[in-house]
């Protein structure tokens, strides 16, 4: 993930900070407790298409 675009990403949501998790190539909000999808090295900023970690 690029430092440059990460530092401007913000979760989609709640405008907070998004950490990258590399292991799972995803973007996290702590803040909301999703996880946002990278495919193709393009983030996918949808709601619809993050994953809970709530349960996790």
């Amino acid at each position: 993930m690029d430092k440059k675009l990460l530092d401007i990403l913000a979760c989609p949501i709640c405008k907070g900070e998004l950490d990258y998790d590399k292991e799972h190539n995803e973007l996290i909000c702590k803040k909301d407790k999703l996880a946002f999808p990278i495919n193709d090295d393009i983030p996918v900023m949808l709601e619809s298409e993050a994953r809970s970690l709530v349960a996790e």
